[in-house]
């Protein structure tokens, strides 16, 4: 039975789009809806338009006094100041007080976290890290996120930042990242993005080799075409995918001797390569491994919905349910 303040508001906000929904005690997401996060140079206009679209999706569930707040996920979100600090893959610049104007526009107290802590707190009350206490979230799309949760608490650090796996530096010395300057991160390798050079690269190397990626322009080569050859049997497309998942495996054990996870969950566009993917990225992860860590940790896709999970997480944080109260009762 529904009671008063039975739902919450989700949003999620990506480097492209923004992304949000009305969710209840039980995860059932409506109200699904998006906007563009690019088309406003001012953040006011682009909370303006937000508020626009779910106005009515607020008064189709009750209006605003069956609401119990807005929980929203950014990139570089802070859980502890509600602001998001000069993230590199959105146009608003600076320190972003967003959790403050929000709550202003709506008249709902609204709770920021890290976008990828948002989906590891998705999946750890709706998907596959439900009854877990202890797993890392990792986020492989344009770049690398991850959430790690540890004695049943997701880390936030001493200032809200902590969590930030992709930037760790895999390769010393490496791949120039695009945005923050640093070289050789996990990142600039495992994310999407680092798939397209890691094909460009090869592609160069061995000009002599067919491959159906030279029918592309440079422009037209993509992580999802690169799977699509790779299934098509393309050697290159494959040696890719090789090559992303020994740099990958090998992080990841790095991760595994950090916080000794039961599972690390892998999420985001890039696991939609499956096999090709999750093959050399275990084999890498074991063989890089002490004795004591091996075969003990699962390594697992995500069980929700790409465009479902940081929603969900979001909204999680308008419960002000902590990761050990969900996972002392999961199933």
């Amino acid at each position: 039975m529904e009671t008063a303040a039975e739902y919450a508001i989700g949003i999620d906000i990506g480097g492209t789009n923004t992304k949000f929904g009305i969710v209840n005690h039980r995860g059932d997401i409506s109200n699904v809806g998006e906007i563009s996060s690019t088309n406003h140079d001012d953040i006011n206009d682009f909370i303006d338009e937000l508020y626009a679209m779910i106005k009515p999706a607020i008064k189709s569930v009750g209006g605003l006094d069956v609401i119990k707040g807005i929980g929203l996920g950014a990139p570089n979100g802070n859980y502890y100041t509600g602001t998001i600090d000069y993230a590199p893959n959105l146009q608003w610049r600076g320190i972003i007080p967003i959790a403050k104007m929000i709550t202003n526009k709506f008249n709902k107290p609204c709770t920021l976290t890290n976008d990828a802590n948002a989906a590891a707190i998705g999946e750890l009350m709706y998907g596959a890290a439900r009854g877990m206490r202890d797993f890392i979230m990792i986020t492989l799309g344009t770049g690398v996120g991850s959430g790690i949760v540890a004695n049943g608490q997701l880390i936030y650090g001493h200032d809200g930042f902590a969590g930030e796996l992709g930037h760790t530096i895999i390769r010393p010395g490496g791949r120039l990242h695009w945005g923050t300057g640093m070289k050789g991160s996990l990142e600039t390798y495992a994310s999407a993005t680092g798939i397209v050079i890691t094909a460009k690269e090869i592609l160069a190397e061995r000009v002599n080799e067919d491959s159906l990626l030279r029918k592309l322009s440079n422009e037209e080569i993509t992580s999802k075409k690169i799977c699509e050859a790779a299934i098509k049997g393309d050697t290159i497309a494959n040696e890719v995918f090789q090559v992303t998942g020994h740099i990958l495996g090998e992080a990841l054990a790095n991760f595994v001797m950090f916080s000794s996870p039961e599972a690390i969950i892998l999420f985001g566009g890039v696991i939609k390569a499956g096999k090709l993917l999750l093959d050399p990225t275990r084999e890498s992860m074991e063989k890089n491994l002490l004795p004591i860590f091996q075969n003990k940790v699962k390594l697992l896709f995500s069980e929700l919905k790409e465009s479902d999970a940081a929603i969900l997480g979001a909204s999680a944080l308008v419960w002000e349910i902590k990761p050990e109260a969900v996972t002392s009762g999961g199933n």
